[in-house]
């Protein structure tokens, strides 16, 4: 049998030539090399998806309108060490959004496993801004290829998966090369994300609609990039009703 491929799954309404773009990268395992299936992992991120086109359809710039959020679907399961499978993955991504929409600045989001390979992937071209929601992360993950870009870092308090304190020192070496880095503490909530749903949503669609221009930044994301460490790193994410 071939080898798989990753493919990329469309969110919500076609936007052919849209003002701005959003990938958005599920979680997986450390180790595993089936294929990779649409499971629960990438059902999860799902509520981002839509809730990042719905906001975004009334963008409007020279070039476009509307926001194209696309998912990423994996080869394999897995990271697979030294493979880093998804990482190549999301790097296949983001260069075929630029092929399919040229000019148009992206954003990633991704998800645990899906978070540690969008950051990896950030340095492409036309990547303006990144968001890692829990993250897994070790101390060997680089940090350079996100100058320039705006990062956005949450982890929740109640996390057993991933390593907030890994996630919070990643972000303390992400502003030695760029200035707007900012971490929440979602308190109250662990890796899935379920118990505070509308404020994770929220947060990822302040910050990416606001870094794509769809809305205007977002002021206690502001606030937290202009913070100094560890306050900027360390916001307590409140509840919202948006």
């Amino acid at each position: 049998m071939p080898d798989p491929s990753p493919w990329l799954e469309k969110a919500g309404d076609r936007h052919p030539e849209p003002a701005g773009v959003v990938l958005v990268a599920h979680g997986g395992k450390s180790h595993s090399t089936a294929p990779a299936r649409r499971g629960l992992a990438l059902l999860r991120m799902l509520p981002f998806a839509h809730s990042l086109e719905r906001g975004g359809r009334a963008h409007r710039t020279e070039v476009g309108s509307g926001v194209a959020v696309h998912l990423l679907r994996y080869r394999l399961k897995g990271w697979n060490g030294p493979a880093m499978d998804a990482y190549r993955d999301a790097e296949w991504a983001v260069h075929e959004l630029a092929r399919r929409y040229p000019g148009r600045p992206v954003v990633l989001v991704g998800h645990s496993m899906g978070a540690r390979a969008v950051l990896r992937a950030a340095g492409a071209p036309g990547v303006v801004a990144v968001c890692g929601l829990a993250p897994w992360l070790e101390g060997s993950d680089p940090v350079d290829q996100l100058a320039g870009r705006s990062v956005l870092i949450a982890h929740g308090d109640r996390e057993r998966m991933t390593d907030p304190a890994a996630s919070y020192a990643y972000a303390l070496r992400a502003r030695s090369v760029t200035d707007r880095v900012a971490r929440f503490d979602v308190l109250g909530d662990g890796h899935a994300m379920l118990r505070r749903a509308g404020d994770w949503t929220s947060l990822v669609r302040r910050f990416a609609l606001g870094e794509l221009g769809a809305e205007p930044r977002d002021p206690v994301i502001a606030n937290a990039m202009a913070e100094p460490a560890p306050a900027g790193l360390r916001v307590a994410l409140e509840g919202v009703d948006r």
